[in-house]
């Protein structure tokens, strides 16, 4: 799954993303949790050589975990014992500062320290990476990225290879979270495709 084939047809869902009526709120306190949070995530950042986008960060600590920093940035598992689910075999990780060095291990798992610029668009083909490139084989929209806009559509893996038209994932996507930390964090500027 090349960049370059994805980073177009992300870019349009951007432009012509729309959150959900219903979900409006949500968003806007999942935001203001990642900005409270801030100086966690921009700790992360700072153990990467290429400076990982902090709100990147927090938007995948939201779908992994529920933002909750008792656990493990790549996949939600608690961060005192090793994990069992991809990636397996991370830490335990303790301390003070686990939750830090658990996302600092879980940046360099996925190798993202050779990126070197995180446009938008790069931001969310790195998100959707990170989840998986399941929905773009078969086609479709990944929720972990669009989930609770127009963007989305019924559908989700429920179990590794096990895709389920009838399911509706309800988690919250990564873009529009993203989109709405942007909008009350006027720090965020984000770089586009040409």
């Amino acid at each position: 799954m090349r960049y370059a084939d994805i980073w177009p047809k992300y870019a349009k869902y951007w432009d012509t993303m729309t959150i959900n009526s219903t979900d409006i709120n949500l968003f806007t306190e999942y935001a203001q949790y990642a900005i409270a949070n801030k100086s966690i995530y921009q700790q992360i950042s700072a153990g990467s050589s290429n400076a990982i986008p902090w709100a990147m960060i927090a938007c995948i600590h939201r779908r992994e975990s529920d933002g909750n920093f008792n656990c493990y940035l790549g996949n939600g598992q608690l961060l005192s014992r090793k994990t069992t689910e991809v990636p397996q075999n991370r830490g335990p990780f303790t301390g003070s500062n686990a939750f830090v060095e658990g996302g600092i291990d879980a940046i360099r798992e996925e190798d993202w320290t050779n990126i070197l610029d995180w446009r938008l668009e790069k931001q969310l083909y790195y998100m959707m990476l990170f989840n998986g490139d399941g929905y773009e084989v078969i086609g479709e929209p990944s929720p972990y990225i669009w989930g609770l806009t127009n963007i989305q559509k019924p559908g989700k893996y429920v179990a590794d290879h096990d895709f389920d038209r009838s399911v509706m994932d309800t988690q919250p996507g990564c873009a529009p979270l993203l989109f709405e930390i942007a909008k009350l964090d006027p720090s965020i500027v984000f770089v586009r495709e040409d």
